[in-house]
């Protein structure tokens, strides 16, 4: 097979590079090109590179362009983001990334493996395409039990990162601030349509809003290490199931300030992701098992602004497919409405606030966590738990055994008192950040549910419409405060 024209699809770059390597990947089509049994040569473009898919193996090569946000125009960087790729991408996806391959002899008659090298290339084992989440959602077959494994993956991948070092940029308030407003900035000469360029000015006003709302936060998550070497691209189409478990993979390596992030900004692209795809349930279910497991509830005071800075990044990689594409194409068309869609979410994002409360009530096997799981994916809510964090209190892990019987250990009235003042503190900063909470605790004693302030009478809600399909025992009751 072989293709005239490969076009590079890139900003101004260098010409020759350009068209040297349009000659590569064309001579790379041919399967006997490759040194081990290819029956066809399959190729996929991005606007970064182009990945040839070879048999039980796949090689990606970066394209030699320039986007201001990463520089590939040199052979050596080049080089070097290989390597990076395989480093970074081998914590999450060890099975896929194999190694970093020279590309010898010329661009008509390539050699893999050979030096000199003209070309590098990233080799990969391949997987079926049709078990990336992005796929799976458009089929409906994201399970909710895949995000709860997601969200124990990423918990346990965050919490084995170092913090960055004292004094670096990476995740100060000004470099969050600049990296958000750059997305605008170089969203904005992609969009010709004025009403376009009104929805990035507007975007661009409320970003500075919730910036300045959430600077001290940002600072404080800083100095507590919150700030470390993530995946940096964690949306569904960078997932994949393999063994029926999720494995993130081709994160980012281009540019250390896109990966060296708060891990809130890591969570905060997969739940946009979920919530543009229309299954805010998978999104709620995926970040409530996160911050169960980390405990890191703080950290949505700045998700909001982090949910509309995915949204905006998102909305900048549909616009550079939109510039790519032939004016007129459908191609063109649909990647302009992605744009739009993704740029109305941002906005939602900094302005929509939704602080309501909800508690649960009764005995053991009552269905509180039952209705609390269900309700929180319905309700787009946060969930806390007391099991959970009362053996958080005490230095334990969710499905540790505590040895303690009621009224002793971890279950005395000291540590019953202390567990709903935790459970209260909680609440309230979550409710500040604009966000539904549902607690999921006993509750049994009015001096409970007066604690920090659950004692308001709430307010009637249409509870057999909106819970209808839920099995509620007759000893459990949940009152909603709005």
């Amino acid at each position: 097979m072989f293709v005239k024209n490969l076009p590079c699809n890139s900003m101004p770059t260098d010409q020759n590079d350009c068209a040297n390597q349009q000659t590569l990947v064309a001579a790379l089509l041919d399967k006997h090109r490759f040194p081990h049994a290819v029956q066809c040569v399959r190729l996929v473009e991005t606007h970064i590179s182009w990945v040839l898919l070879a048999g039980r193996y796949a090689y990606k090569i970066k394209k030699a362009v320039d986007l201001g946000f990463l520089d590939f125009t040199s052979l050596e960087a080049r080089r070097f983001y290989c390597s990076e790729e395989i480093r970074l991408n081998r914590r999450l996806a060890q099975w896929i990334y194999l190694d970093v391959i020279p590309v010898g002899g010329n661009y008509d008659l390539p050699e893999l493996g050979e030096q000199p090298a003209i070309e590098y290339a990233v080799r990969m084992r391949r997987f079926a395409t049709s078990k990336q989440l992005d796929h799976l959602l458009e089929r409906g077959k994201i399970m909710p039990q895949h995000m709860d494994s997601l969200a124990a993956t990423l918990a346990d991948f965050h919490r084995g990162l170092p913090g960055t070092e004292e004094g670096t940029e990476f995740g100060a308030p000004e470099t969050i601030r600049a990296a958000a407003m750059q997305n605008l900035e170089q969203l904005l000469p992609l969009l010709t349509e004025q009403p376009d360029r009104d929805a990035v000015a507007e975007l661009g006003q409320f970003t500075m809003q919730a910036f300045n709302a959430c600077e001290n936060f940002f600072r404080q998550r800083l100095a507590q290490g919150c700030v470390r070497e993530c995946h940096g691209d964690l949306h569904l189409g960078n997932i994949v199931l393999i063994d029926n478990q999720p494995v993130p993979f081709d994160g980012i390596e281009f540019a250390p300030a896109l990966r060296w992030i708060d891990v809130m900004d890591e969570v905060a692209f997969l739940v946009m992701d979920l919530q543009h795809g229309m299954r805010s349930d998978l999104a709620y279910r995926f970040l409530n098992a996160y911050l169960e497991k980390t405990g890191d509830y703080a950290g949505v005071s700045v998700l909001p602004f982090y949910l509309a800075y995915r949204a905006g990044v998102r909305a900048k990689v549909s616009a550079i497919r939109a510039f790519q594409a032939n004016p007129g194409q459908p191609v063109q068309t649909q990647a302009l409405t992605v744009c739009r869609n993704y740029l109305a979410l941002a906005v939602e994002y900094l302005t929509r606030r939704r602080p309501a409360l909800t508690i649960t009530h009764g005995l053991p096997g009552s269905g509180k966590s039952f209705f609390a799981q269900a309700a929180s994916e319905r309700l787009q809510a946060i969930r806390i738990r007391s099991d959970v964090e009362r053996k958080r209190l005490f230095g334990m892990n969710p499905l540790d055994n505590s040895n303690s019987r009621t009224g002793d250990g971890i279950y005395s009235a000291d540590a019953t008192r202390r567990t709903y003042t935790r459970l209260y503190e909680l609440a309230r900063g979550l409710l500040n950040a604009g966000f539904p909470v549902i607690v999921d605790a006993a509750f049994l004693k009015q001096d409970e549910r007066e604690q920090g302030g659950f004692k308001n009478q709430p307010q009637q809600l249409m509870f057999s419409s909106c819970f209808s399909q839920f099995h509620v025992e007759q000893e459990l009751a949940v009152n909603f405060y709005w």
